[in-house]
């Protein structure tokens, strides 16, 4: 399984310019020229997939809570824009049905990453899989997840799709998990990554993405060092 990724993937959208995980941020990142986007997909009470990096609502909407307590039709009466600029006021939390819509229609693609809560990794896997294979979408997808039990499971129900496994701190057995679920790429903390991590990643076939770089310096560091993609609030700069 092969999938092309670009150098530079915005993150949240262009969540440098416009609130993260929003239609208008997508917007945002095509309008820039970035070619591809990441998602942040989390589950509603009635199990429809929402974009939404937060347990809560409180950060980027004017809602409160635990965002897998509302929903779909409690998080449609948020504004998920104004906490960013008031010029975003009234930019509704959207589905993942309408994000990647959208970004069919902008021909870009998407890295989908999938984020449980607590005993919901069934739940979120299996309805991200019924949209993704609903969706007949024609736009190129990656699907990952720091939960080995989502990626376990979309490993199993949506194999046609290429997966990354997300770490923060990448640990001893990333080669046995990645060739466990057959993933395609290893994403990780450029915080904790080590030119030595890098080599040895690459040497072993897998595409090395990392998050999240904003600064043009940095990027160059990780590309010398064989990274294959990064993360950018601002995918213009790197």
């Amino acid at each position: 399984m092969t999938i092309t990724i670009p150098k530079v993937i915005g993150h949240r959208g262009a969540a440098g310019y416009a609130p993260e995980n929003t239609l208008a941020s997508l917007r945002k990142a095509a309008e820039l020229g970035t070619r591809w986007v990441e998602l942040d997909v989390m589950l509603s009470q009635d199990e429809v997939p929402i974009l939404m990096h937060d347990d809560t609502l409180n950060r980027t909407t004017n809602g409160q809570g635990p965002t897998s307590k509302k929903t779909l039709s409690d998080l449609k009466t948020l504004d998920a824009g104004s906490w960013f600029d008031e010029s975003f006021a009234g930019e509704a939390v959207p589905t993942l049905i309408e994000a990647l819509a959208l970004t069919e229609l902008l021909g870009i693609g998407c890295n989908v990453e999938v984020k449980p809560v607590p005993g919901n990794h069934a739940k979120i896997a299996g309805a991200v899989t019924e949209v993704i294979n609903g969706s007949k979408t024609s736009v190129a997808i990656l699907i990952s997840s720091f939960s080995g039990a989502v990626i376990e499971s979309l490993y199993r129900d949506l194999s046609e799709t290429p997966r990354a496994l997300l770490f923060d701190k990448i640990p001893d057995d990333w080669r046995s998990k990645l060739q466990e679920w057959d993933c395609v790429s290893l994403n990780c903390n450029r915080k904790h990554l080590t030119q030595e991590h890098a080599k040895t990643i690459k040497r072993a076939g897998y595409q090395l993405l990392c998050y999240t770089v904003n600064e043009p310096e940095s990027a160059a560091s990780l590309f010398g060092w064989g990274v294959d993609t990064v993360f950018s609030d601002y995918p213009d700069r790197v």
